[in-house]
């Protein structure tokens, strides 16, 4: 897996994640909503550690700057 992910697009997904469960934790949101929201924040974390997200392969993003492919 190459690098597909820049430094700005990491810390997006990382704040969208920790808005999503402080408004999970304080019951803000429930339900399926809630579960699905968080399924989504996991993905966003795990695809920020790793710095490569596989939606971005099919049409040929990267935020990364990188431009070897």
């Amino acid at each position: 897996m190459k690098r597909n992910m820049g430094a700005a697009d990491r810390i997006i997904r990382l704040m969208v994640a920790a808005i999503i469960a402080v408004l999970y934790f304080t019951n803000t949101i429930t339900g399926t909503l809630a579960v699905v929201l968080l399924v989504l924040a996991g993905i966003f974390v795990l695809t920020s550690f790793v710095s490569f997200c596989p939606l971005y392969l099919p049409f040929g993003l990267s935020t990364s700057g990188n431009k070897n492919k």
